[in-house]
């Protein structure tokens, strides 16, 4: 994997004899982005996504992304 260009993000299982590196702020950071997308499509609007426009979809969706954002 190392070989095509590509970072190891996820951790190993720890029962493995060989444990892989990792790098770990880079696993904070994507643990922060799949919660705050799981935090989004919380919202019914988002997830089925009623607004037929996309200038009005990406408006609900910097809606939502203040409210959670200042919850």
């Amino acid at each position: 994997m190392q070989q095509a260009g590509k970072q190891v993000v996820i951790p190993s299982n720890p029962t493995r004899k060989l444990l892989r590196n990792y790098d770990r702020d880079l696993y904070k950071a994507r643990h922060l982005i799949e919660n705050f997308f799981a935090r989004l499509k919380q919202y019914r609007a988002i997830a089925t996504r009623y607004d037929k426009t996309a200038c009005n979809f990406l408006g609900a969706i910097h809606l939502a992304a203040a409210i959670i954002w200042l919850n």
